[in-house]
């Protein structure tokens, strides 16, 4: 599919589909609690979908109607009568390595072209220190694990990786003793945070948390806040365009909201209001209004809190004097695409002065962007970054598979018309 895109000024309200993250997690803690959970607001992407079809194959009762899902779980798993499909989803596949090393058969975890050539040994490396049997394909998928009789461990993970440490913590659940996880950067904590909410307490200080293996979570009901690195995109055109946004029932964890943080240095004005909590994790309003007014230097511990939302500070980093410069980033190159070399190729056509750098890159400011055709490259974020692009590039842009969009904001395109962007489908 191709979406073009004219200049255009987008403001009001959204409420985004649940996060993506908390989607994952739900579907797997509530398939290790043994009763029955019901989790609202749950994304109808395509990675998501992934992890249910898995937990099914699994022998976990999945129903999901209007986005609500009940699990119905004992609390075990059956040994998969064939390969478990992660699709695109590198969450899945890491995620469920870490529960499937804890269990007494064989299984087969494979994906598509793209999740297939994405490193793997990051996570089989600790599962087999733990005790399990992992194997690889030069370092990639698939993954082959026969699970059973885990111990603790105290690891130092070389990458700041919420996929890396959740895959050893879901571990250290079925594992004798304690398994600790050090990193050399902060990752996204939703794995701790909801353990600990659903009884199996997490003890986290600074970069490294623990876990004592032997519990399980129990069943809960949960409507998950709304996506913050969906929401992003939409409010990176609000403020491009001149226009306010406001986005309710968001997800508001420190660990999560490093794209407003970098929003307030370049000049934005933001707001964040916290009014409740589910399963852990903090949720409220976020406004957003303004305009960015200058760059920003992005260090590697500010990365893992917005590492989805780089290719965006690309974008703004067109929009202001200066240079603003990414380091650190280099997890960038093993996301669906090279995503630093697609990012600098995709604003390159638009006319933006951009040089990639090995673990980042440098963007020198202002440039008027100029519609263009630029390609996708089967990845959802760059999908959702250009549609924003066009919306300030003269002329029109038009963006070859665009559908990738589909992965994570399956409702982006119709979202960003009803908040007043052109944008069509072709």
């Amino acid at each position: 599919m191709k979406w073009r895109v004219s200049p255009s000024r987008v403001a009001g309200r959204v409420e985004l589909p649940g996060d993506k993250s908390l989607g994952h997690r739900s579907l797997m803690l509530a398939a290790m609690a043994a009763g029955r959970s019901r989790i609202g607001n749950l994304s109808r992407g395509q990675d998501i979908a992934s992890t249910a079809a898995c937990l099914r194959a699994l022998g976990v009762g999945v129903d999901e109607a209007g986005g609500t899902a009940v699990v119905e779980s004992a609390g075990q798993f059956s040994p998969p009568s064939r390969d478990l499909f992660a699709g695109n989803s590198g969450t899945t596949m890491r995620l469920l390595s870490g529960i499937l090393a804890g269990q007494p058969f064989r299984s087969r975890l494979c994906g598509d072209a793209s999740l297939s050539s994405r490193p793997m040994e990051r996570v089989a490396d600790p599962l087999r220190r733990m005790g399990a049997h992992v194997g690889t394909r030069d370092g990639k998928a698939p993954l082959e694990i026969r699970g059973g009789d885990l111990h603790g461990i105290d690891y130092r993970s070389p990458v700041g990786s919420a996929q890396v440490k959740s895959a050893v913590l879901l571990a250290g659940v079925y594992a004798d003793g304690e398994t600790r996880v050090t990193e050399p950067a902060k990752s996204r904590d939703h794995t701790e945070r909801m353990l600990s909410a659903l009884g199996v307490p997490v003890r986290v200080s600074g970069t490294e948390a623990s876990i004592r293996g032997g519990g399980r979570p129990s069943p809960f009901d949960a409507d998950l806040p709304g996506d913050p690195s969906s929401a992003a995109f939409l409010i990176a055109a609000g403020v491009l365009t001149g226009g306010n946004v406001i986005a309710e029932n968001l997800l508001l964890n420190e660990t999560r909201t490093g794209f407003s943080r970098i929003l307030a240095r370049m000049g934005a004005d933001v707001e964040a209001t916290v009014d409740r909590n589910v399963v852990g994790e903090p949720a409220g309003k976020l406004r957003v209004g303004g305009t960015v007014q200058k760059p920003v230097s992005i260090e590697s511990s500010e990365v893992p809190a917005l590492i989805d939302e780089l290719p965006l500070v690309a974008l703004l980093g067109t929009q202001v004097s200066g240079v603003t410069s990414v380091r650190g980033a280099g997890e960038l190159r093993v996301k669906e695409t090279d995503r630093i070399v697609a990012t600098v190729d995709a604003l390159r056509s638009l006319g933006a002065d951009i040089e990639a750098r090995p673990d980042g890159f440098d963007v020198r400011g202002p440039t008027s962007l100029r519609g263009a055709e630029v390609s996708a490259n089967g990845d959802h974020r760059l999908a959702m970054m250009l549609a924003v692009a066009g919306l300030v590039a003269s002329g029109s842009t038009t963006i070859h598979g665009a559908d990738a969009a589909d992965v994570s904001f399956p409702g982006f395109r119709a979202e960003l018309s009803r908040l007043g962007g052109t944008i069509e489908a072709l």
